[in-house]
């Protein structure tokens, strides 16, 4: 009997857990989406097509779902340089939009879950934080 609720306690946590954090994400893509709207629409188009050999695309990025970390530091703090995405080179600038590290959390949990993009772990504050400038 012990062994069975260890055991239901630990499903009743976990179910717990992954509800919860559902709905975490959630707030923190309508939060994103809003701040997409404001900083890069203009730039990665409403559906994140981009323009192909200018704008690199967030929908269907490979590049976003191979390098989450690059991919929050250019967000938080711009990025230049060589980019390959889709087998398409782009060389342009993105210059830093002064998010916060929440805004950034929550632009990056909206691009990532959003026009084809998954991912299984969310984007949280204490993880754009942490992030220093190369």
């Amino acid at each position: 009997m012990k062994g069975f609720l260890v055991i239901y306690l630990i499903g009743i946590g976990t179910i717990t857990h992954f509800l919860f954090q559902d709905d975490v994400l959630k707030e923190s893509m309508e939060r994103g989406k809003d701040v997409y709207a404001d900083f890069c629409v203009a730039c990665h188009l409403t559906e994140g097509e981009g323009v192909e050999g200018v704008f690199p695309p967030l929908a269907g990025s490979d590049y976003l779902e191979n390098n989450r970390e690059k991919s929050i530091a250019g967000v938080k703090y711009g990025q230049q340089g060589e980019l390959i995405v889709n087998g398409v080179t782009y060389n342009s600038a993105m210059p830093s939009m002064g998010l916060g590290d929440d805004e950034v959390a929550d632009v990056m949990n909206y691009v990532l879950n959003s026009w084809g993009n998954t991912s299984d772990k969310i984007v949280t504050i204490q993880e754009v934080s942490e992030l220093k400038q190369d």
